[in-house]
């Protein structure tokens, strides 16, 4: 008997309960349903087993020492650099990093094991550090893989593209920015779920809009769905299933997110992103775990379920990850916009190319703002 209805059990049919107890956002399940349910605790999984058979099955010869290598920077970096919320060096983010040293192994067979890993480790976690870990996390990776020196992966017309976009908009060129679209572009090649996290005047909308104008420069056509989950409530967000006539409602974000994964039309190049901006917190983003995961499903409460399709992807604008719980931090891929990196330098070029016709008076400014703006910020700033 099932809400009213005799069902027929099929004795194939298993039911598992995965729980984390503790997180916000989560119900605990009650004592007489807990005591219908065999408990089997689950035990901290050993890394570099894991890690050696990841790589051996990538075609790394040299696994066992990588893969030592791997979880002892991992642990280093969990134990040195600094506790932030977007920060995750659990398995999830250990396979992301496999899956993409694999590829570039593939890609490029000529290069060593060692620096094939170092670069995957080096360029998946970068765009994540605050500005005081980057140095931090370099040595440490130099310190395991000595001697071993690789360049980033180029990107010449992107990066044309991308220095086009800022110029037509009247943004300064500055090489810390484009890297971080170009970080940006990197995350998305290799996660369907991307947080872009940083406080306020950091330049994360820049970023973002830079990174669709390039794209769609380069032939694959993007489009934004921007929303923000806040504004409205779960139920508005989601959907609802009034359990007198089982209607079925409709929410703000189950129809973008249906109307974003329809086959596409004539442009197979097209690309999709449903933009969250806002803050991030366990009460709603909690119900995306399943299309954040390796799943890629959103089931709604009608029974629906809708597959994200690799078009389609889901981005978010946010401060910071304060209310995020873990689960929903080790499922993105994170790249940190630090206001550290443009200061104010890039709004006053801006303001003084556009609001200020002659160059003379341009030049006046300069020198003033240099001579006097500096030193009257680092004095209220001590």
């Amino acid at each position: 008997m099932f809400e009213g209805k005799d069902t027929v059990m099929d004795e194939r049919c298993g039911i598992f309960i995965t729980m984390n107890p503790g997180y916000a956002g989560r119900v605990e399940l009650p004592d007489n349903l807990k005591a219908l349910f065999r408990p089997v605790t689950m035990v901290v999984p050993d890394l570099n087993l894991i890690c050696e058979i990841m790589l051996l099955s990538e075609g790394f010869e040299s696994a066992r020492i990588l893969a030592k290598k791997m979880v002892t920077l991992y642990r280093l970096a969990k134990e040195q650099l600094s506790k932030q919320h977007h920060y995750d060096w659990g398995l999830r983010a250990l396979k992301s990093v496999l899956v993409m040293a694999g590829s570039l192994k593939r890609g490029s067979p000529d290069l060593s094991e060692e620096t094939v890993l170092m670069r995957a480790l080096r360029d998946m976690n970068s765009p994540k550090f605050v500005f005081d870990d980057v140095p931090l996390f370099l040595g440490l990776i130099s310190d395991l893989f000595p001697g071993v020196d690789c360049p980033r992966v180029g990107y010449p017309s992107f990066n044309n593209a991308v220095e086009e976009s800022l110029k037509s908009n009247h943004y300064q060129i500055i090489d810390v920015q484009i890297d971080k679209v170009v970080q940006l572009y990197e995350t998305m090649m290799t996660r369907h779920t991307t947080m872009l996290v940083g406080p306020t005047g950091g330049g994360k909308s820049v970023v973002l809009n830079t990174l669709q104008q390039a794209q769609t420069s380069l032939d694959q056509n993007t489009k934004l769905f921007v929303l923000n989950a806040k504004a409205i409530s779960v139920v508005e967000l989601y959907g609802v299933l009034d359990p007198t006539t089982r209607e079925w409602t409709d929410g703000l974000l189950s129809n973008i997110f249906r109307d974003c994964n329809k086959p596409l039309g004539s442009d197979k190049n097209e690309k999709r992103y449903i933009v969250f901006d806002g803050d991030v917190d366990a009460v709603w983003v909690e119900n995306m775990n399943s299309v954040m995961d390796d799943n890629k499903l959103l089931t709604l409460a009608n029974g629906e379920r809708i597959r994200l399709q690799d078009y389609c992807k889901l981005l978010f604008e946010v401060g910071d990850l304060q209310y995020a719980s873990p689960a929903t931090v080790s499922r993105c891929g994170m790249v940190w916009v630090d206001p550290q990196n443009l200061r104010y330098r890039p709004y006053v070029d801006t303001w003084l190319d556009t609001q200020v016709e002659e160059e003379e008076d341009r030049h006046v400014l300069r020198s003033l703002m240099d001579k006097y703006l500096e030193p009257s910020i680092a004095y209220v700033i001590e």
